[in-house]
Parts: C-alpha cells; sequence; structure tokens
C-alpha cells in the first residue's frame, strides 16, 4: 500500500469518524488526540479613527488550526481587551467565526472611550511617566468545547516630558518699561518635577533661581502660567506666593503649576489625529513691583516646548526625525536594541528617552582665551573672554551678567 492510500486512507477513516459519532463527541475526540488543540499564535491592532468621544482600535487575532477538516472549527468566538497600567481602555469580542485549516486572521473592532484617558494619564505620571500596554485575547470553540487564550502581549510605553527644563542658563528678564533699565531680572536655573496627581489635575512643581541686579528690591507679586498639548490649552493659572527679591542677591522661587485633566481627552484626539505626535508648550509671566512701580512682564526667556511621540501598539508607519524632537515608542518587552542620536533617542522596539549628546569641537589650530571679570558699584557682574587664534582673528564674547 502506497503512502498516498494511507494519508487517505487515514483522512477517510478521520471523516467516517466524526460522521458517526457527531459534532458532540469532538470533545472527546480533542481530548484522546484525534484532533489537534488550535492556538492564538497573535494579535495585531491599530487605531483606525478617533473622534470627540470614542477612538476606534482595529485589531486581527491570528488563530492556527491544525486539523485537516476545517469546517469542524465552526462556531468559534473571539473575546479581546487592552489593559494600559491595569486600567480597562477596551474590549470586544466576536461570535460565530469559522476557523479554516492553518492560519486564520480573525479581524474586529473595539471601541476605546476618550473619557478613560484622563484616568490613564495621571496613571502614566504616577508610575513615572511609564505605561505597560497589556492586550488579552482568548478563543473560545463550541466544537471542541474549549477556550484557548493567546500569549499576554505586553509593550512599555515611556516618555519624558519635564527634563529638558532642568538648566542652568541665565536668561535675561525684560521689562521693557521706562520706568526701569533692562535687565530687570535673571533667571539663573529653571527645573520641573511631577508633583501630586489627583483625579482632576496633575501638578508641576517648577523651581526658578533668579537674581536681582538692581540697586533696590524687586518683588515678584504673581506668577502666570498657560500649558498648551497641541494647542489644546490643557491648564492655565496663577501662583499666590509673593517673593521679594533683595538687591544683588539671589533668591529661589517655588510655583505650582496645574494642568486640568477633564481637558485631556480633547488633546488626545490631537494627538492621535497627528499621528501620536504631541507639542508640549508652557508659556508664563510675571507681576514684578520695582521701585514703586507695578507691571507685568511676558517670561518669554523661560517658554518650554517640547514634542514628544508614542507608538503604543508598535504599528506607526513612520515617526518623525526632526533634529531636539522626543521620539517615544512603545515596544515589546522581549526586544531591546536602542539607537541613540544627537538630542533624540529612538529606541527600536524598545523604549525612548531623550538624550543630548554634545558632538565634541576639533579646533585645528591652537588658541589662547584671556577672560577679563569686572563688577560695577551695582554688584553687576560683567564677563568679557578674548579667544585669539593663530590666524590673527580675535573673538570676543560678552558672557552677561551673572
Amino acid at each position: 500500500m502506497g503512502l498516498t492510500s494511507l494519508l487517505f486512507g487515514s483522512r477517510l477513516r478521520t471523516a467516517l469518524l466524526l460522521f458517526l459519532v457527531g459534532a458532540g463527541a469532538l470533545g472527546g475526540a480533542f481530548a484522546t488526540g484525534v484532533l489537534g488543540a488550535p492556538s492564538v499564535e497573535g494579535v495585531d491592532n491599530q487605531f483606525a479613527s478617533v473622534n470627540e468621544t470614542s477612538t476606534v482600535i482595529e485589531s486581527e487575532v491570528d488563530v492556527e488550526n491544525p486539523n485537516p477538516i476545517s469546517a469542524n472549527l465552526s462556531g468559534v468566538s473571539v473575546d479581546y481587551a487592552v489593559y494600559m497600567n491595569g486600567l480597562g481602555m477596551a474590549d470586544g469580542d466576536k461570535d460565530g467565526v469559522s476557523v479554516g485549516t492553518g492560519d486564520t486572521a480573525i479581524p474586529l473592532q473595539t471601541t476605546l472611550a476618550n473619557d478613560r484617558i484622563p484616568a490613564w494619564w495621571v496613571s502614566h505620571i504616577q508610575h513615572g511617566e511609564h505605561t505597560t500596554l497589556t492586550v488579552d485575547a482568548s478563543v473560545t470553540s463550541e466544537t471542541l468545547g474549549k477556550t484557548f487564550d493567546a500569549p499576554e502581549i505586553t509593550r512599555s510605553i515611556d516618555t519624558d516630558l519635564l527634563s529638558a527644563f532642568n538648566s542652568t542658563e541665565t536668561r535675561e528678564v525684560n521689562a521693557n518699561a521706562t520706568v526701569v533699565s533692562d535687565p530687570v531680572l535673571y533667571v539663573n536655573e529653571t527645573s520641573a518635577e511631577w508633583g501630586a496627581s489627583t483625579q482632576n489635575r496633575t501638578a508641576l512643581e517648577l523651581t526658578f533661581v533668579v537674581h536681582n541686579p538692581k540697586p533696590y528690591p524687586v518683588a515678584v507679586s504673581e506668577l502666570g502660567y498657560d500649558i498648551s498639548m497641541n494647542d489644546v490649552d490643557v491648564g492655565e493659572g496663577t501662583t499666590d506666593s509673593e517673593y521679594v527679591i533683595q538687591p544683588h542677591s539671589t533668591k529661589t522661587i517655588e510655583a505650582t503649576t496645574y494642568i486640568e485633566n477633564e481637558r485631556l481627552d480633547e488633546w488626545w484626539v490631537s494627538h492621535l489625529e497627528r499621528n501620536q505626535t504631541t507639542d508640549l508648550r508652557i508659556d508664563f509671566y510675571a507681576k514684578l513691583d520695582a521701585g514703586g512701580t507695578t507691571f507685568t512682564v511676558p517670561l518669554d526667556p523661560l517658554t518650554y516646548e517640547k514634542t514628544f511621540e508614542t507608538d503604543i501598539f508598535g504599528t506607526k508607519s513612520s515617526s518623525s526625525d526632526s533634529a531636539g524632537e522626543t521620539t517615544t515608542q512603545s515596544s515589546e518587552t522581549t526586544e531591546s536594541d536602542t539607537t541613540t542620536t544627537e538630542s533624540e533617542t529612538t529606541t527600536e522596539a524598545g523604549t525612548a528617552t531623550t538624550t543630548t549628546t554634545a558632538e565634541p569641537t576639533t579646533t585645528s589650530e591652537p588658541t589662547t582665551t584671556d577672560t577679563t571679570t569686572t563688577t560695577d558699584d551695582g554688584g553687576e557682574t560683567t564677563t568679557d573672554t578674548t579667544t585669539t587664534t593663530d590666524d590673527g582673528g580675535e573673538t570676543t564674547t560678552d558672557d552677561g551678567l551673572l
């Protein structure tokens, strides 16, 4: 008897067995090894559309059926759920699916309610700007009377929104007013960290180290702020504390600003419409009392801008690689290849964070540098630096008032 006859005879006997015992006995056939167990090989997801209230997620559940008689795996149902930091974000199911021999991609749609975004945001901040995304899927076969779970898919989503606010660059505060000469103040340092997050709002704790170069006190009676994400206003307000900076002295000013979480579902829509890209911007102004005059000063040198991206399901077709921009990609935890570029870290199938890398400067000719520091009667310090190169050129740099 040839191999073909053996195979044909085996399949014929299996078909006759199934016909004789009926579908109700197939569970037993599966248990005894006559039928092989189907398996869920994976789940692919992508954002399909978004509106003011909801986000549609399109998914494909890949089911492998090892059995030669595909018609006997009808009546299959699929259950599916997405979690972010343990919070249920979307779930759905599909019934009456027929699974053929080999691989079958089962398409389904689920809906994420945008009002779930604020709760996720709070958890993301409370976990140090980290989110663990989990996708659970299971397939139930009425024919076999058994449920098969997919391997759990876990991805990491990390952002770094505030670190670039930490700076020791000296910036001038100019009043552009006839009653006082500029600069009226210097901001020598800035720093930021996340404060307490509640269901309603997220706190940003900001610190400014401010120097008063004047021979009279300068009071900061109010510090105002406006926070936007993709031009969506997510927070604005003023601080209540008043600080008086004595003549020729430096003082640390602390301010708490807030993101209003109820506005984040509107931001989420803009984030997806821009291919999961967001421009964060914080603008400041101050009300100053100096020399007996009160005036409001826009703090343009302190404006903070940060671009960040996410790739929540790892299925974005492309991402921006502009210099100075943060590309933040979510990734499966089993991969860890990392590529770093200047002012941007892109993790390929890994977590992305922002790292600023200073390029080395190569000078082919030796230079001589002389530095002169002069202090005037007002306590202001001016640093002039003169650099002479071998070609006879001179470069003079005024480092400004410190």
